[in-house]
């Protein structure tokens, strides 16, 4: 069984003065008007004030202090079953599957960024599909074949999904480069690399070749299982938030909160490969 030595967070100092000259670029382009509004654009508002930054960087002190504790991996007694498991053993391993998904909150704060405007539930399923067809792809093609990857690269490349995809929310590919990226490529694109990732997180223990293919299907399985009732969950809490009349003003804060965790856990896992490399 191989192991991962996690590094302490990243300076807070040099890390807050990346993302204010970044946030300060797009804060000064990004406005809202009340015209009809793209799919994945806000709730049309006046203008959504620029978030307070004593508590974005709070938020910021928080994470960069709380990121090794919460770092995303499989639980020793999980990783203990897998390794010593032996035959068959579909349902504890969709079990295993639906739990990782559901804790996995580097997965889950970019699904939150591909959802966040979207209101109809076909267009959740159009993306949430395009999604499970990268991360499974590559999760099935990582493990089956043997094929390794650095992880800490993968992460890093996970933390930048979810930068990509906050910056996307607050239109910022569209004021500074004059065009929108296709967004379906995007969260396709995304979705391999989140399925190298979960496929890194298996591949650090000898798991027995008697019943893998079953295993690991089972496994990809309550994976997906884990992103529906997750996402399920995720769905209920957005839609009672968007009710609320404060939606749009927060929904530029949240957005730069997102991209600060993105940046947090990129700078955290490349800090991890200079480390350990």
């Amino acid at each position: 069984m191989s192991t991962r030595t996690r590094p302490c967070a990243m300076p807070i100092r040099t890390f807050r003065t990346f993302i204010t000259a970044i946030l300060t670029e797009a804060g000064h382009s990004i406005h809202v008007d009340r015209r009809p509004q793209p799919l994945l654009a806000p709730t049309p508002t006046a203008h959504l004030h620029r978030p307070p930054w004593g508590r974005i960087v709070l938020a910021l002190i928080v994470l960069g202090v709380a990121a090794p504790v919460f770092a995303h991996g499989v639980a020793a007694g999980d990783a203990r079953f897998m390794a010593q498991t032996s035959g068959t053993q579909l349902l504890p391993f969709v079990y295993l599957g639906a739990k990782h998904m559901a804790t996995g909150y580097d997965h889950l704060l970019f699904l939150v960024g591909v959802i966040f405007f979207l209101y109809r539930l076909k267009d959740v399923g159009i993306y949430v599909t395009l999604f499970a067809i990268g991360h499974s792809t590559t999760l099935l093609f990582g493990v089956l074949s043997g094929t390794h990857v650095n992880p800490y690269l993968v992460d890093a490349i996970i933390g930048l999904s979810v930068v990509y995809k906050a910056l996307d929310n607050l239109g910022a590919y569209k004021a500074w480069f004059g065009f929108q990226p296709n967004t379906k490529a995007a969260v396709l694109i995304f979705g391999f690399f989140h399925g190298f990732g979960l496929a890194t997180k298996l591949q650090d223990f000898a798991l027995p070749q008697d019943g893998l293919v079953a295993n690991i299907l089972a496994f990809n399985v309550g994976v997906e299982i884990g992103q529906i009732l997750a996402l399920s969950a995720i769905l209920i809490l957005m839609d009672f938030w968007r009710l609320h009349h404060a939606f749009a003003r927060q929904a530029f804060a949240s957005n730069v909160l997102l991209m600060a965790a993105g940046l947090t856990l990129t700078g955290y896992q490349l800090t991890g490969y200079a480390i350990n490399s």
